[in-house]
């Protein structure tokens, strides 16, 4: 037998694993992690005779928590032992490889899978026993419920150190720089300013988007910070959710929340009580759309019927106060809120004049002069009701004056209008233009109208496009299942003789339409428009 050989396969190749939870001192010359690997190697070098080797390969992490495996040495400790470099892993304790008992489990399951021993320095087992492995889970269990208790303990400081008014560390809020020496937020006199013209602007009655838009205008951004490995992270534009958030922050009147419980906090206030009294008050008034309004309530009823014709985009209902008391509605171009007021011209319409516009309009249409002396009795539920029955769009042209309604009956009617006096101009009805059309042909030019609106985004389902049509949504798929036709049989029906159209039953075309290939499709049309019965 060749000793030499026999020798080598009696070698153990030994990785030592270190870790600490936090990267406090790792910069020192001697650390925790040279301790343990120290206590590593002379455990192995106790262990020479067995052919115990250690690897030079350290596997080291520094600064990371052992309650989960996302640590980069484990990582690489894990795909050596894959490609077998590793017989035996060395650690000081067990808590050093892992705080949780599952994470745990796991290991041990991949260290028996590859044959690979593991040993605690200062807990003395053998894993490959049953006695060994009881140890090993007890262990774990203890050290798992320590950091469980550590954890508990760190959320009662924290908790405690709220109440009693300090600034529990992190990124400090704007308006305020973090003093090392004290410990403390100390007021940034020019973050300040910001601060309360935030507030300001607020109770003069700008919106939460407005205020934004104002401070962005100014060229204020929210507050620049130091990143960890040290580089200067600019601030951002402001959004409506940060001008909400620091509304809402305590801090700035000189206090501190913890558990939905507010303290006297430690720091400066930046605002006065009132002021912020005032503002909650505001934010909480402002918090829904709808309001009472002569025991009445009130919606926005062009709300998904509005549209800005030059910029083709929809206009959304909003709304600010003056003097805190008067609630002032208006419609919004969408367009112009997402890219500026200055890419659209039309950019905001004082609602109640838009209204009350389109109300006189509707007072030309046969179905709504009836409610021509009644329309101001109704709640705006009602008119809401009315209104997306009637209709299905409206666009308004700022700079031609004009409003055009497009009626659910297939009418577009185009009005003159400065917002305060309405005048009919022209009326364009399509039913009168292809009343003479069959009936064949009318419906797959409604079908092609109706996926139109479907690519378009103006539609989102056949059952939208129903209800503005006041039908079923089963007769509308029976109209649209016409697409399904092939091009030719399509283009017989718009343009053939309107006496052979005329005489086909509409029934027979959706069979038709029902059948895949086109040359059956053809077939059956040839025979039908033949006069053979399918």
């Amino acid at each position: 037998m060749d000793t030499g050989t026999e020798q080598e396969k009696q070698k153990i190749y030994c990785a030592i694993y270190t870790r600490k939870s936090t990267s406090e001192g790792l910069e020192q010359e001697f650390t925790t992690l040279d301790a343990q690997r120290e206590s590593g190697i002379n455990y192995i070098k106790s262990q020479k005779n067995e052919g115990w080797i250690a690897l030079d390969d350290p596997y080291d992490d520094g600064g990371y928590t052992g309650a989960n495996t996302e640590r980069p040495a484990l990582k690489k400790l894990i795909e050596d032992i894959k490609i077998g470099k590793i017989n035996c892993v060395v650690v000081y304790k067990v808590d050093r490889l892992s705080r949780s008992l599952i994470d745990f489990t796991h290991l041990l399951e991949l260290f028996d899978k590859h044959n690979v021993t593991f040993v605690s320095v200062t807990q003395a087992f053998n894993t490959n026993t049953s006695m060994g492995r009881l140890t090993l889970n007890i262990l774990l269990s203890f050290a798992q419920f320590e950091r469980e208790i550590i954890s508990e303990r760190t959320k009662d400081k924290m908790g405690a150190a709220r109440k009693r008014g300090k600034w529990l560390g992190g990124r400090p809020p704007l308006g305020y720089n973090w003093v090392k020496e004290t410990k403390s937020l100390a007021i940034n006199p020019k973050e300040a300013e910001v601060i309360k013209t935030i507030y300001d602007l607020y109770l003069k009655g700008y919106s939460l988007k407005h205020v934004a838009q104002a401070l962005t205008e100014k060229g204020w951004r929210s507050k620049s910070y130091i990143t960890k490995d040290g580089r200067k992270a600019d601030g951002n534009a402001f959004q409506n959710t940060t001008i909400n958030h620091i509304l809402h922050n305590t801090l700035y009147i000189g206090k501190v929340s913890y558990n939905g419980e507010v303290y006297e906090g430690k720091q400066e206030a930046i605002i006065d009580e009132d002021t912020f009294k005032r503002a909650q008050d505001l934010l909480k008034k402002n918090r829904n759309y709808q309001e009472l309004v002569r025991g009445k309530k009130v919606i926005n009823i062009l709300t998904k019927l509005l549209f800005c014709k030059p910029c083709n985009r929809p206009m959304i209902a909003t709304y600010t106060y003056k003097a805190q008391k008067t609630k002032y509605r208006y419609y919004v171009c969408t367009h112009a809120q997402k890219f500026g007021y200055h890419t659209c011209n039309t950019r905001s319409i004082n609602a109640l004049e838009i209204e009350k516009a389109v109300a006189e309009c509707l007072f030309n249409h046969p179905e709504g002069v009836k409610l021509k002396d009644n329309w101001s009795n109704l709640t705006s539920q009602e008119q809401k009701s009315f209104l997306v029955n009637l209709i299905k769009q409206v666009d308004y042209d700022v700079a031609a004056k004009k409003l055009f309604i497009a009626f659910s009956d297939g009418t577009t009617q185009e009005y003159s209008t400065d917002l305060k006096e309405v005048r009919h101009i022209t009326t364009h009805d399509p039913k009168v233009e292809i009343k003479n059309e069959p009936k064949l042909r009318q419906r797959l030019i409604l079908a092609y109208q109706a996926q139109e609106l479907l690519d378009s985004g103006k539609a989102t389902s056949i059952k939208q496009m129903a209800q503005w049509l006041n039908m079923s949504a089963i007769q509308l798929h029976l109209i649209v299942e016409l697409l399904f036709l092939s091009p030719k049989i399509q283009k017989e029906i718009l343009m053939g003789p309107n006496e052979i159209i005329n005489a086909i039953p509409e029934y027979k075309a959706n069979l038709i339409a029902r059948e895949f290939d086109w040359t059956k499709q053809l077939n059956s049309w040839q025979a039908l428009t033949q006069g053979t019965s399918l």
